[in-house]
């Protein structure tokens, strides 16, 4: 039998241990906290299923990364370099795995971001065409495409000169985005020589001539001319040979006939494509557009007064933003107020059509961007416009405010920013967050580490990006 002050000392002894045990326990828990968002998905990438890897991938794309790609139907930037350990891990993975899921998903991802490190990779994937998964060849040549790199250039020839069909409509348009790092006239001439002494199809002649635009080759203007001003070729070929015109800053005779077209979509399209061009014969073009009956067309000349920054066009616009019965057509004329907002009158409108609480809530968020971008200023009226329709419960409107601030340059977004690190939720707090990042308010950074140890992965994830951009050299 135990005699009693040894018994205590032993209970005594159990106590301590089991308070250094949780404490311990605490510690390495906190510290596994702090670690295992980025070591979660450093895992999962390593180990984890093509389900979980897709499952991660599809979070990335909800998160707002500093140097994000373009989005759909943008023109590319520069390519971003990969440099976060995310990033990295899945080029690595790409690099050696041959699953169809894993590989696409990563190609598109990358792509979509306009993200380096996967050429090799997606060109040795259209190269070795029969070995690998149909999806993964596909998410390859569009991710060589978008990335406008040289890689599997001969290679995508090869699938046009053997007529492969599987790939042939998605090598077509990467052939096209690549050509200027692949010999824009050389391979403008293969293109146009495919079209005229192949049968591709209609969709793919299209394909061909969209690619020829991009490709950058004056050579190819007359032959895209011909289309264009073709009464009897069909809509789609001419549309799409007036946008490569376009592109091409070529062909404006072609361009101008077309606008007189009697089929309302080319009409449209010739109208849209004038936006490059100048002289007294498109400025007239462009504005006689805006009386044609058929709303497209009167969009496109809103888009061709915003794209050459038309002075004339602004009495067309201001009227078309206030009373044109398509709100497709009012969105256009508001964005191309705001190519004249250097100008009192068009910030002028552009204020009205924002601060009329009768206006769409559509109208009412397109006008204060638009306004935003040519006077910094007009962020305090946003603002309480922001707080007014949170008031009223208007939840979409109030989400087309938050969006139009968090994407601002303004000083009056620094006292925001606070607010909602303050008392926030998740949105506002990212919101905050894209505040910060785009205008650089250090003052707040406090507040940021803070979020940086949030539970909710997405606010830390992005907390974590900016003060490493912040403390980059």
């Amino acid at each position: 039998m135990k005699r009693p002050e040894t018994a205590g000392r032993f209970a005594a002894a159990l106590f301590f241990a089991a308070v250094l045990f949780f404490a311990a326990a605490a510690v390495s828990a906190e510290d596994a906290g702090e670690a295992a968002p980025e070591t979660r998905r450093l895992d999962t990438i390593r180990y984890g299923t093509d389900t979980e890897i897709a499952a991660l991938i599809k979070s990335l794309r909800s998160e707002q990364f500093p140097g994000a790609g373009p989005a759909p139907g943008e023109p590319a930037g520069d390519p971003v370099q990969p440099k976060d350990a995310v990033d990295l891990e899945l080029a690595a993975l790409a690099g050696t795995t041959r699953n169809k899921n894993i590989l696409t998903a990563v190609f598109g991802f990358f792509a979509e971001r306009g993200m380096t490190g996967l050429e090799e990779r997606a060109a040795r994937a259209v190269e070795e065409r029969d070995d690998e998964a149909f999806e993964s060849v596909l998410a390859a040549i569009d991710y060589i495409g978008k990335l406008r790199s040289p890689a599997a250039g001969g290679a995508l020839r090869e699938i046009l000169s053997n007529e492969e069909s599987r790939f042939l409509n998605a090598s077509i348009r990467a052939l096209g985005r690549t050509a200027k790092k692949n010999g824009g006239d050389e391979t403008a001439e293969f293109l146009v020589d495919y079209y005229t002494g192949k049968d591709p199809g209609d969709e793919n002649r299209r394909e061909l001539i969209i690619a020829l635009g991009a490709a950058g080759s004056q050579s190819a203007v007359p032959f895209l001319s011909s289309i264009a001003e073709n009464e009897d070729e069909r809509a789609p070929l001419r549309m799409a040979a007036l946008e490569s015109l376009s592109g091409l800053k070529g062909g404006l005779d072609a361009i101008i006939r077309a606008a007189g077209s009697g089929d309302p979509n080319v009409r449209s399209s010739a109208i849209a494509a004038l936006g490059p061009f100048g002289g007294e014969q498109t400025e007239a073009a462009i504005l006689e557009a805006f009386r044609d009956s058929y709303y497209r067309t009167r969009a496109a000349a809103a888009r061709a007064a915003r794209e050459r920054g038309l002075a004339a066009a602004l009495p067309y616009l201001i009227f078309r933003a206030e009373n044109d019965e398509v709100p497709a057509v009012r969105d256009e004329a508001v964005k191309a107020l705001g190519a004249l907002g250097g100008g009192a009158e068009a910030r002028e409108a552009l204020y009205k059509l924002f601060a009329e609480r009768k206006n769409s809530d559509r109208l009412r968020v397109i006008a204060a961007e638009t306004l935003l971008t040519c006077d910094a200023s007009g962020a305090e009226n946003v603002i309480v416009e922001l707080d007014y329709a949170k008031t009223k419960n208007q939840t979409a409107l109030y989400n087309g405010f938050l969006r139009v601030l968090a994407a601002a340059k303004a000083p009056a977004l620094e006292e925001l920013a606070r607010r909602f690190f303050a008392s926030g939720g998740a949105a506002e707090q990212s919101a905050a967050l894209d505040i910060c990042r785009n205008n650089g308010f250090r003052s707040l950074e406090t507040e940021i580490r803070s979020l940086a140890e949030s539970k909710n992965t997405g606010l830390s994830s992005k907390s974590r990006r900016i003060l490493e951009s912040w403390a980059a050299p």
